[in-house]
């Protein structure tokens, strides 16, 4: 008979053996066979109801001690650069198990988040039990889900609040996190998305109620993923910080620079000063200092605030908070360039001629004190007359000055001729309790337009600088647009009875000519959309294929390194171009940066989502309470399902579905852009005047529906639409002949507009 072994035997096995722990092995290692296996599989049994071995499908296994395979999520680098894992299941007793992952040149690059299945061995050193060697990757975070909870018997039901109407998600009993119902809750996907039935959901986070006014930018900021709690080490490092001295500067401070920012601004990282040039070389010309905040002296490669701002990318802006790239004792202190203060500085010192050209700058790393912090409208006032008692002493001195070498700027950009779009821009006005009070379109005055220019010139000089000097950086790149959509931008033009040129080479004089023939006229706002809608997405690329809407050759982002990540970058090539310190572009930082200009170029979107999205959400609760009210628009844009609208007063977008058109059927265009009834030859197209009821608003998913009641001021036709067969009736519009009747009509309604 087969000595059966004892149970300690059995475990001391399964440790030293961690690959080999299915039943088949221990017998076979055991030499167990026949009906002596009865006995093993009782021993198994009694180890696992005792705690000691955990079945996992057919292999067993120490419930405190870490599979030899397993899957493991990457934790943000520590302050040495080290990667440690996380088990996804640990079941033992007492503190998780700390696992350091051993990488190898030939491994991908893995962030934060990202999940692997990896080797582990157990090792006894002071900061880690276990070394994880990498398999494979094999995904990254969970998705995650915001939504409203739903309660039910047994758990409930996640209903997202994404406007594209996805599907529900099931929260089991145990996952809900004592969550109540109707609470907004931040959830992640549980498992694989199983073919039948609705996808399984834990809530992680409860947000409170999702009908109050802050939550509004807090559904954005949790539904696009976007940092807005920043990890203590990151805090404590910004809190050490300790203003910089003037050793090893060029001493700024006697020069009037002065700041010009919203009257709301939070952080000043820009600061400017101009006066005329005394050069006899330069007749007419002008001297015109950018000061920059130089974040790089606070936030250096490879710290904690380094990784931490390269994961933000940039700030976000809500109406009733900001995201910021820093925490608040840097970007709003020790960055920011407060009246008064000592700051630390890049700046560029730069000649331009009579004519608004530059002929010549140069950067220094300076120390500067403010004479003012200002807002715009102030500035503006005080050029129209108006000084106040701020602006009045710096009137003639520092302001004038300011104006005088703008206007050498606007003679350059008339003859470069930039992209000139002409689309207001609306603000959100929140009162103290987060409630919407209007919507007001900003003003746009010429002391934005000023700062605008002095930044645009200070971003080209950084781009010549580093060129020149042959240092790697990041452009910001906007490329021509794509021909089909100036294809549809020149078949909107000619509907309106305006013409963009064709067959030569596209430039922004020939945009604007076309922007000009609209200004004035009621298709200007729609060929200002169209055009804007034809550019392609500016981003950021260590390689330089120019500025198309800024009609530069070269261009960098310089001017912004305490919301922008790609500026900090540009601040250290300068830093290491001109050897001003050992806080410049490292070779690390110089070998990802491809990787971190596309990681950049997206949290950039991802911040204009979630921008936009909160602007909806904001303006469908501002219009919750004017249901049924009538308003003006124009149709800005067709989709198979209805046309969308863009309201006058508030420049909210809502939908027309095309199920409340009438009973007929609406033939989708494509190409033309149009919609078109069957019965009615009814057509509905890009740009035309309208009038809407509204008559849904939902603040939490920032939805807008509509209803049609007159196209260019005529009453909207309906149907005759019985109620005939679907198929019979899309038949029908499929055939030739009905194609280029709708085809035909389409063009002959264009020429009669």
């Amino acid at each position: 008979m087969t000595r059966i072994p004892t149970k300690q035997e059995v475990l001391d096995w399964i440790s030293a053996n961690p690959t080999l722990t299915s039943k088949r092995d221990i017998a076979k290692a055991f030499g167990i066979k026949g009906a002596d296996r009865i006995d093993l599989k009782r021993i198994l049994k009694e180890l696992e109801a005792e705690g000691h071995l955990e079945k996992r499908k057919r292999s067993y296994r120490d419930p405190d001690r870490l599979p030899p395979v397993s899957v493991l999520q990457v934790k943000a680098p520590n302050a040495d650069g080290d990667l440690f894992v996380r088990p996804l299941e640990w079941h033992g007793e007492g503190v998780e198990p700390i696992i350091l992952l051993i990488t190898r040149a030939s491994d991908p690059a893995l962030g934060e988040g990202d999940r692997i299945l990896a080797r582990l061995t157990v090792v006894h050193e002071e900061d880690h039990n276990y070394e994880a060697r990498l398999i494979r990757r094999v995904g990254t975070n969970p998705r995650k889900i915001v939504g409203i909870f739903r309660k039910g018997a047994e758990g409930g039901r996640i209903v997202p609040i994404d406007k594209a109407g996805q599907t529900e998600w099931l929260v089991a009993d145990g996952a809900v996190l004592g969550a109540k119902d109707g609470e907004l809750v931040e959830a992640e996907q549980a498992g694989p998305k199983n073919r039948m039935g609705l996808p399984r959901a834990r809530i992680v986070e409860r947000l409170g109620d999702p009908s109050a006014p802050k939550a509004v930018s807090l559904i954005a900021i949790h539904q696009h993923g976007i940092p807005d709690d920043f990890p203590d080490k990151v805090i404590a490092e910004a809190d050490k910080a300790k203003p910089v001295g003037l050793k090893g500067r060029e001493d700024l401070r006697d020069i009037p620079l002065l700041t010009i920012d919203p009257s709301d601004a939070r952080d000043h990282d820009d600061a400017c000063y101009a006066h005329a040039d005394d050069d006899p070389k330069n007749p007419g010309g002008h001297v015109i200092w950018v000061a920059i905040a130089d974040v790089a002296a606070y936030v250096q490669p490879g710290t904690a605030l380094d990784r931490e701002a390269r994961k933000r990318g940039n700030s976000s802006y809500f109406p009733d908070r900001v995201v910021p790239m820093l925490p608040d004792r840097l970007s709003g202190d020790l960055c920011s360039l407060h009246e008064g203060v000592p700051r630390a500085c890049i700046a560029v010192r730069m000649q331009i001629d009579a004519n608004g050209n530059k002929i010549g700058h140069r950067f220094v790393r300076g120390l500067m004190r403010s004479a003012a912090s200002l807002h715009y409208a102030e500035v503006q006032d005080a050029i129209d007359g108006n000084p106040n008692d701020r602006t009045g002493p710096l009137l003639e001195p520092v302001l004038k000055p300011l104006y005088d070498a703008y206007a050498a700027l606007k003679k350059a950009r008339a003859e470069r001729q930039p992209l000139e779009l002409d689309l207001p821009e609306r603000k959100i006005v929140l009162s103290d309790a987060g409630e919407v009070q209007s919507v007001a379109f900003r003003d746009r005055l010429d002391a934005h337009k000023l700062i605008e220019e002095f930044m645009i010139l200070a971003n080209v000089a950084a781009a010549e600088t580093l060129i020149a000097k042959r240092r790697p950086l990041l452009f910001r790149v906007h490329e021509e647009p794509a021909q089909e959509k100036l294809e549809s931008l020149r078949e909107t033009a000619q509907a309106a009875g305006l013409n963009l040129a064709k067959g030569q080479v596209l430039q922004t004089r020939h945009l604007n000519a076309l922007l000009n023939a609209a200004a004035g006229t009621e298709d200007a706002e729609l060929i200002n959309l169209s055009t804007l809608r034809s550019m392609a997405q500016a981003y950021y690329n260590p390689e330089n294929f120019g500025h198309f809407g800024l009609a530069l050759r070269n261009y960098a982002h310089f001017t912004s390194p305490i919301r922008r990540y790609a500026d900090l970058i540009v601040h250290r090539a300068l830093i290491t171009a001109h050897g001003w310190g050992d806080d410049g572009l490292t070779e690390d930082e110089i070998a990802r940066l491809d990787e971190t200009a596309t990681h950049i170029s997206d949290t950039e979107r991802r911040s204009m989502m979630a921008e936009r999205d909160t602007t909806d959400r904001y303006l469908a609760a501002y219009l919750s309470e004017r249901v049924g009210n009538e308003f003006s628009g124009r149709i800005s844009g067709i989709a198979r399902f209805g046309a969308f609208v863009k309201m006058d007063e508030t420049g909210a977008d809502g939908l027309v579905p095309v199920r409340s058109l009438g009973r007929e059927f609406f033939h989708f265009d494509r190409e033309a852009g149009t919609l078109m009834g069957s019965d009615t030859g009814l057509i509905i197209a890009i740009g035309q005047r309208v009038t809407v009821r509204l008559t849904e608003a939902t603040p939490v998913t920032g939805g807008l529906e509509l209803e049609l009641l007159s196209i260019d001021d005529q009453a909207l036709p309906r149907g005759r639409g019985g109620p005939a067969k679907r198929g019979t009736r899309r038949k029908a519009v499929s055939t030739k002949r009905k194609k280029d009747k709708i085809k035909r009509k389409v063009e002959r309604k264009r020429r009669q507009r």
